[in-house]
């Protein structure tokens, strides 16, 4: 049977993993270092998903240099202190060992740097699901979300892996709406950061694993 969905593209946190954690602790410890005042949890929440320089200027109101040292002293204590804080969400891990033993090609496509995104996969032991693992560039400048899944398509193209009904799967706007970009569609997840107004846009709907699978159509 023809899967329906090939590739299948992954966002990372909110929907493989429960990162919020070590992201919301190393926000902190980095205002602490900016001697600002630090958000509410909540409104830190807002920082999981979208790329974190753009989050330091629109969020946090810095400007591009400070944005740069701001980002700097976060990777820093997130790569010693917080990237290990993050729990795969239930089921979530069998998905995508489904897609795998499937045969459909699958690719990560998260804006956190991709060296921070392979740290986690290896952590969890799921990394060898992946056909690719396509994450932001170290230099920020492959960090939004339509650059990242362009750049994960790419890949999969170079591998040989065609593209006839991408989909992406994720839990924030950014996924929508950057996947789109390339008129792949998503399937949003509830189980992630986003709130339901985000879920505009997406053809479908996934409250837990199984539903997710069910959409997949595998």
């Amino acid at each position: 049977m023809t899967p329906r969905f090939t590739p299948v593209l992954f966002d990372l946190d909110g929907t493989i993993v429960d990162s919020a954690p070590g992201i919301l602790a190393s926000l902190a410890w980095t205002y602490e270092q900016l001697r600002m005042p630090i958000p509410a949890p909540a409104e830190l929440l807002k920082w999981v998903g979208p790329p974190i320089l753009d989050s330091f200027r629109d969020l946090a109101k810095l400007d591009e240099d400070e944005s740069r040292y701001a980002l700097a002293l976060y990777r820093e204590h997130y790569a010693e202190v917080g990237v290990l804080d993050a729990t795969p969400y239930p089921g979530v891990l069998d998905v995508l060992r489904d897609i795998r033993e499937a045969g459909v090609p699958l690719s990560l496509a998260t804006s956190k740097p991709e060296s921070l995104a392979r740290t986690i996969l290896d952590h969890i032991g799921i990394a060898d699901a992946f056909t690719e693992i396509t994450g932001a560039s170290e230099d920020e400048v492959r960090s939004s979300k339509p650059d990242v899944v362009a750049e994960a398509l790419r890949r999969l193209a170079a591998d040989g892996d065609a593209a006839p009904a991408p989909v992406m799967v994720g839990d924030r706007i950014h996924d929508v709406e950057g996947a789109a970009e390339h008129e792949v569609p998503t399937i949003f997840v509830t189980w992630g950061y986003g709130s339901p107004a985000e879920a505009a846009g997406a053809i479908a709907v996934a409250r837990t694993s199984r539903e997710l699978l069910a959409e997949l159509a595998l």
